[in-house]
Parts: structure tokens; sequence; C-alpha cells
């Protein structure tokens, strides 16, 4: 286990990892028999060049000649300063035509283009351009690369968790969430004590959800009032870096009545299974099914209706998705959350989410505010 690793002391593969998630793709696109992929999709055009503009597409061809002569980026001349900064090692195509400009580059071959983003209008543009250019749909190609993190990865991730953990020991120990306060204060409370702590932004609108709320998975956050003897349901995370955290935790305004600790336990447990579950190679069916059969037999099985995680990274949700229908396995490096839930309508709900990191020795604790129940008096 490495759960207990310093921040301070992750240095391996700090440093830019561009070229060798580009060298990993060609790889790919070669046994997929391609000659190039058109990437579209500015997160994984980030994920292989470090560029983060807005308006781009990335040409990859898969031979095994220079890197910097293989790959071309396009944008548009609001990027033009900002592309020699970022990817002053490539080739840079100034055409708002993007993708199109540079399919029209490409003399003949087989081209993938990311057919899970392109829309039809741009297909028929990138078929205009393309000549003798054939091509061919090829979704996911880097999604699948983005699966397994590397350690300047993991360490953004970590950095994202460890500010979300910090700004909720502040928010709970400033008095922030008390009865009288709204859903709204508190979630916006919360953000800003992230960026306090170094978050870029919030990973995604944070989820505050009181009382009866609480049993609404998503709920957004309102003017309901916290009161005594709710639930309050917390689902929040950090951007740094590009990368998200996701953790949730669930606390008690008040006494706490039988009801309420009974599913909390039982959610406790299950999330502990499931934590425990994550291994390299381990079906993520079988994963879902560590936790989800814990509530079943609890009696509580139509009470927790999502599956059970999900990757996390450039994208607060990404593969893999942990399911009870979900297909394949978990690879080594990936970073997964792990969230069972039990909703009771118009009573309230708990859910309790960390990110991990899945090693072969065992799964990697990146979210660390304690999960026993806190109660808030």
């Amino acid at each position: 286990m490495k759960s207990d690793e310093p921040l301070a002391r992750r240095t391996a593969g700090s440093g830019p990892r561009h070229i060798d998630r580009r060298e990993r793709l060609r790889e790919q696109l070669r046994t997929d028999g391609l000659d190039a992929l058109l990437v579209t999709d500015l997160l994984n055009i980030r994920y292989l060049t470090g560029f983060t503009g807005s308006a781009a597409a990335l040409w990859v061809a898969a031979g095994d000649g220079p890197d910097e002569t293989d790959t071309v980026l396009c944008t548009d001349g609001r990027y033009r300063t900002q592309a020699a900064a970022q990817v002053s090692d490539l080739r840079a195509v100034i055409d708002r035509r993007y993708g199109a400009a540079l399919v029209a580059l490409a003399a003949s071959g087989r081209a993938g283009f990311e057919s899970h983003v392109v829309t039809v209008d741009g297909f028929d543009r990138l078929a205009e351009a393309a000549g003798d250019v054939e091509l061919v749909r090829a979704p996911n190609r880097v999604e699948k690369l983005r699966e397994v993190k590397d350690e300047s990865e993991i360490l953004s991730l970590e950095r994202a968790c460890a500010a979300a953990d910090t700004a909720l020991s502040a928010l709970i120990e400033t008095g922030g969430i008390r009865p009288g306060r709204t859903e709204r204060e508190v979630a916006r409370e919360l953000e800003s004590l992230m960026a306090e702590h170094g978050a870029d932004g919030p990973s995604f609108e944070t989820i505050v959800a009181a009382g009866p709320n609480s049993a609404i998975p998503h709920h957004r956050p309102t003017g309901a009032v916290l009161a005594h003897g709710d639930f309050v349901k917390i689902d929040f995370g950090a951007l740094v870096a590009g990368y998200h955290s996701d953790m949730t935790r669930t606390l008690v305004l008040g006494a706490v009545a039988p009801w309420q600790q009974e599913i909390y336990d039982l959610v406790l447990t299950a999330q502990a299974a499931g934590r425990e579950a994550l291994a390299p190679g381990a079906s993520l069916k079988d994963v879902d099914a560590a936790a989800r059969d814990i509530i079943t037999v609890a009696g509580y099985g139509e009470n927790f209706g999502h599956g059970l995680g999900h990757g996390v990274g450039l994208q607060i949700h990404e593969a893999p998705g942990i399911g009870s229908t979900a297909t394949g396995t978990l690879l080594a490096g990936s970073a997964v959350t792990v969230e069972p839930g039990v909703y009771l309508p118009d009573r309230g709900g708990v859910r309790i989410e960390d990110t991990l990191v899945v090693r072969p020795d065992g799964p990697e604790l990146l979210t660390r505010f304690p999960k026993e129940l806190t109660v808030i008096d």
C-alpha cells in the first residue's frame, strides 16, 4: 500500500510525457492498420501535446519517422503565441479549417478520426478535404491510453485531492456546516476554500444535499436550509493542472437517528469492500459486485441505483466505468472512484466516495478525509 506516501516525496515521472504518449499511440495505430489519426477532442490534444487552447486539431502519423515531422498541430491565429510556447517541438499550422486542413496535407493512406466526437457536419468537411485519404472510424484510441496514468498525472491528482481534503476540513472547523445555512451557501464556501488551498477551480458543480434532498444522488444545491437531524451529503472535487478529484462525504447535524447509523454503517462497509477489490486484472463487474452484494443482502439493493465508480483524470468521468454491466478489467495505474450509496426517498441518503489509484500492491488512496461518520453538534 502506498496510501501514506507523503505528497512531497512523489517525484518520479513529474516531467512532460507527451512524446512517450504519442509513441504509444503510434504503436496502437500500426496495430490497427492505420497510417495516421486525426485527433479533434481538445482533452486528447492536451494529453498528447500539452496544448491547452480551445480550438485545435492534431495529426499523428503512424510512421517511425521523427516525432516533430510526424505530428502536426493545427490551430488559429488566436493561439499562435500559445502554440509556439506549449508545443515548440512540433510543426504548427495556422488554419481555421483545423482537421480539414490537416487531412488535406496528406497524399493518401488510411486515416482514423475520432468518430465519437466528430459531428456529421464535421465529417462532411473532412470528407470533402480528404481526396485520396480513406477516413476510418477510430473512436476512443486516445481515451484508452489515458486510462493508465503516469506518475506526473498522479501527482496532479494527489494535489487536487489534497486541496479538496483540506477545504472540507477547514469548512467544518470554522463552523461552515451548521443549522440555518442553505445548501448553496455551504457549496459556495467550500468552492472558495478549495481555491484558497490550491485548486484552479471546482471539478464540477459542488453537490450539497441536506435532509430529504440527500436521497437524490445528483441533487443541485438550493436555498434549502440545513436543520438539526439532517444528513448532509457533499459531493465535490478540486481541479489542479487540468486534473480532477472526486470525493463524497455524508455528515449528520446533531443526534444520529438509528436508521441513519444503520445505512451509514452499511455504505461504509460496502465502500471498504469495493476499495479492497481494486486490483490489476480485476473484472469491473466483479469490483462492482463486491460492494453491491453487501447492500443487496442487507435489503437495500433497490436503493443503490448507480454504478460503483468511474475513472477520473482530465475529465471528471472517464474510462473505466465500474458497474454491474461493465465489461473489461482494471489496469495498473488507473485512477478510479469507489462510491456506493443508499438513498431512501423522502428521508435521506448516504454516499461515501474516494479517489484511488490501482496498484499491483494494493489500491492507493488519494482522498484522505476520514470516512467515519462525522457528527456536527
